[in-house]
């Protein structure tokens, strides 16, 4: 499967500061990828590199098959959608028209705009004023202008950072089914249960390095203790080991009705960020 995007030793320096360094990796075509991190860790700064709005300080970025800071001509833009904390909007007008004026950009049958706004569940309020909007309704109206034209290569940086878990969990489901039709999504997230219901892999950024990348099972199966826990009947929960190990003793409960549940004790990817980098995931 070809790569989207291909990332070798890549840095960036503000003044004396690094915000990336000897960051590396690949997005395969058709995968979700999400960059774990808190702020401040370079998960935008690695978005704007990518998407040719900010030049690196050394190493190489691509995205298909050129590099990035090409990309801010015409041919590519219209594969590409971003979703950024500056994505403007005209204030002054309705959501329906800043989307008709995307539309018409983007040369999207008007008709695509309706389809965008259901799918962010904004279907009924597409008359209001963007001025008007709540923090999160203006999300989804970026969102859904980010949508429109159906991109090979979406870049989403903390898509439902604003949002209650309801309308998350629409994003989410629209989300999947774009990229069920093809679209490669990088997302940048500090929210570790979305980038679990999303990415088919995940790194950790940490101080700009990344500490790990793998899928979210992989990682959990690694971090594992290799324990399980074992609900009783009587209100108490037995740790045992897993596999052959506690299996005689599993038995036993077994054989004689106690057992109410049996939970692995896998730890969850915050779990498993506060052990690598000995920080709790804040925004």
């Amino acid at each position: 499967m070809e790569n989207i995007i291909e990332v070798k030793s890549l840095a960036k320096v503000f003044g004396n500061q690094a915000a990336l360094e000897d960051v590396n990796f690949n997005v395969k075509k058709g995968e979700i990828i999400g960059f774990l991190g808190p702020s401040g860790s370079g998960k935008t700064t690695t978005i704007k590199i990518l998407t040719g709005q900010l030049l690196q300080t050394s190493g190489d970025a691509s995205v298909f098959g050129v590099k990035s800071s090409a990309l801010n001509k015409g041919s590519y833009r219209q594969r590409i959608g971003v979703l950024s904390d500056n994505s403007g909007l005209y204030q002054r007008l309705s959501i329906e028209d800043n989307l008709k004026l995307y539309c018409d950009l983007y040369h999207v049958p008007r008709k695509r705009m309706d389809e965008v706004l259901d799918l962010v569940n904004l279907g009924n309020e597409k008359k209001k004023i963007v001025s008007k909007l709540s923090k999160g309704m203006t999300q989804r109206v970026l969102l859904a202008r980010t949508l429109l034209h159906e991109p090979d290569l979406l870049f989403l940086d903390e898509p439902t950072s604003a949002l209650d878990p309801a309308n998350s969990q629409q994003i989410h489901e629209g989300l999947r089914r774009l990229n069920e039709k093809g679209t490669t999504i990088f997302l940048t997230t500090h929210d570790m249960s979305e980038a679990e219901a999303l990415c088919n892999r995940v790194a950790f950024l940490h101080k700009g390095k990344i500490q790990l990348l793998d899928e979210p099972k992989a990682l959990r199966r690694q971090f594992a203790d290799g324990t399980v826990n074992v609900e009783l009947k009587n209100g108490k929960v037995v740790s045992l080991p897993a596999g052959t190990e506690g299996a005689d003793e599993l038995y036993q409960y077994m054989s004689k009705n106690e057992v109410v549940s049996i939970h692995s004790n896998e730890p969850t990817l915050g779990d498993i960020f506060v052990q690598v980098t000995g920080k709790e995931l804040l925004v």
